[in-house]
């Protein structure tokens, strides 16, 4: 009995042992980081500060008042366009160097006033920048007016929202 006892003890220590050498563990690490990026702030420039295309003159057939993100006008045939115009400037605050996009909460607005609606298709002077070393850069902001034939004569006016997010 002894000896029966003997031998399973040992083949318990054979089998621990077998057990135990035959599974090794292995190790690695890794950095973990996160950057915090600075919270991006978009405000209007207090002087360029709304989307004008000027007064308008309507013949009877209606046409598109084009206004360049440059601030250059466009009037098709039947309109006449006169005044002053002025595009809205929008400066962005944020990460050094970081690379935002640039878009709008509607690509299509309206400008209500005393006749029909009249829609606005805007464009911008970049849909995608690079802040600065300082953390800052600009853009502005144009459209394409569509003038219906017959347009109510009178003020119209609407308001347009840009969406500046890092990429």
């Amino acid at each position: 009995m002894k000896s029966v006892l003997r031998y399973t003890a040992a083949g318990v220590a054979l089998a621990t042992f077998g057990f135990a050498s035959a599974a090794q563990a292995a190790t690695a690490t890794a950095d973990a980081e996160a950057e915090i990026l600075a919270a991006l702030t978009v405000t209007l420039d207090a002087t360029a500060n709304a989307l004008d295309f000027g007064s308008i003159a309507e013949s009877g057939a209606g046409g598109t008042v084009t206004l360049t993100s440059g601030n250059v006008r466009t009037c098709s045939v039947g309109l006449l366009c006169t005044g002053t115009t002025v595009v809205p400037e929008f400066d962005i605050v944020g990460t050094p160097n970081a690379p935002v996009s640039i878009s709008f909460t509607n690509n299509t607005i309206q400008l209500t006033g005393p006749g029909a609606p009249m829609d606005v298709n805007l464009t911008s002077s970049a849909d995608n920048l690079n802040l600065s070393a300082g953390g800052t850069a600009s853009f502005t902001v144009g459209g394409v007016l569509d003038v219906a034939a017959g347009q109510t004569a009178g003020t119209y006016s609407g308001q347009l929202e840009v969406v500046v997010i890092y990429n």
